[in-house]
């Protein structure tokens, strides 16, 4: 019987995040986290799905490559290393991948070179992603290492949708353009709408909303996205938790000249000083309801902001669309927050939008309708696995190109 599991990888500047599925059925064996890599706190956390329980384990862990040894060695004890001979591969979170990545792509060092040249487009992510695959590949040098991109499911949108408005000689010198990311829940949750539906992705025209403390909105046309939120970086688009999303590029001259603030300090601003939390100092959506419900009216101005833009992107990608078979909300916040998914279609019934509160309140752990039987537009929640969706990326290339050596499209 050939290798069936898949190890997946999504390391962060200071964490590493894994699961472990067996592609037979897509069931997980492991799941864990690795934080505050780093530091005199560093914590790993471990599940065995098949019988091991949680374990946790605190002190220092120096660096992500003491981080996956630790991790090699949790998976050992169950009975699940990295030597075993049922694993396939080692599929790796790659935040940008530029316009040159537009598959999940076997990981060789020119590879490797190419997402290092994209740091600069992506400072905060792909430094972190490379040096996961990296110490990946010294533990085990003759396993497949795949890594799936942030970007590729957004390589599909027009020129129209992608260019800004500038210079297109200095956009292409300096790769500017808007990428998208959150692209493996946006494909993954797009054809899950498609399957509740009842149709195949490519019948269905959807726009997706993935809000956690990272936002965006997608619109998918028949399996394709056609524009998203997102831009050059994760920072354009919907309010964020930390994130400002859409603003006035003037007002970065302003900070800059009449403010003094230096570049970095704006970038931090934006960044990490912004969204939910630089409005009313909460970026938990859970916090900020409670607060509104004790009257607190900073909440309730950084809520109404939140669900303002929210509003704005969903009817400009109905325009985009021309006809919308379904909303679907995903992530943490659209799969739990029932007052955001009420307040982001309130008022939109002309657009065929409307969800019914009582189904809207039931939480559950599928996909499902919260719409009105007879609505024009279906409104969903359906849960995103973007774990899933590396691992059978990752599954699927390793399983049909044995070998190969590059699933990119050239510049």
């Amino acid at each position: 019987m050939s290798p069936s599991r898949v190890l997946v990888l999504n390391s962060g500047s200071s964490s590493v995040k894994y699961q472990l599925l067996d592609m037979r059925d897509g069931s997980r064996l492991a799941t864990g986290l690795v934080e505050r890599i780093g530091e005199q706190t560093s914590r790993l956390k471990h599940t065995c799905a098949t019988g091991g329980g949680t374990r946790e384990q605190n002190g220092p862990i120096a660096d992500h490559e003491a981080a996956l040894k630790a991790v090699a060695e949790e998976l050992a004890r169950d009975g699940l290393g990295l030597d075993s001979p049922e694993l396939a591969a080692i599929g790796h979170r790659v935040v940008h991948g530029g316009m040159f990545f537009t598959e999940p792509t076997v990981i060789d060092d020119a590879v490797l070179t190419e997402i290092e040249r994209l740091v600069p487009v992506a400072p905060l992510h792909n430094p972190a992603n490379l040096t996961g695959i990296r110490t990946a590949r010294a533990l085990r040098p003759d396993l497949p290492q795949v890594a799936v991109f942030d970007t590729a499911f957004h390589t599909t949108m027009p020129e129209a949708a992608a260019r800004y408005a500038i210079d297109p000689k200095i956009a292409d010198r300096y790769r500017i353009r808007r990428y998208g990311f959150h692209g493996t829940s946006h494909a993954y949750v797009s054809r899950e709408t498609a399957r509740l539906l009842g149709k195949a992705p490519e019948e269905v025209n959807v726009i997706v909303l993935h809000l956690g403390n990272g936002a965006s909105a997608s619109a998918v046309r028949g399996g394709r996205c056609v524009d998203t939120s997102m831009g050059l970086t994760p920072l354009e688009g919907l309010v964020m938790g930390t994130r400002s999303g859409d603003l006035d590029p003037a007002v970065i001259f302003h900070l800059a000249r009449v403010g003094g603030m230096s570049m970095d300090e704006i970038d931090t601003l934006l960044n990490k000083g912004s969204g939910l939390f630089g409005l009313c100092g909460d970026n938990d959506m859970r916090e900020i309801r409670r607060r509104i419900d004790e009257g607190d009216e900073q909440a309730k101005l950084a809520f109404d902001i939140y669900i303002h833009r929210l509003k704005k992107y969903i009817g400009a990608y109905c325009a985009v669309l021309g006809r919308v078979d379904a909303v679907a909300f995903t992530a943490g916040v659209g799969e739990n927050a029932a007052p955001v998914r009420e307040a982001a279609v309130a008022g939109l019934e002309g657009l065929g939008l409307a969800v019914d509160p009582e189904a809207n309140a039931v939480r559950a752990d599928g996909p499902r309708l919260i719409s009105p039987a007879d609505a024009r537009v279906a409104v969903a929640v359906v849960p995103t696995d973007e774990e899933l969706e590396i691992a059978e990326q990752t599954y699927a290339l390793v399983g049909s190109k044995p070998g190969s050596n590059h699933g990119g499209a050239g510049e």
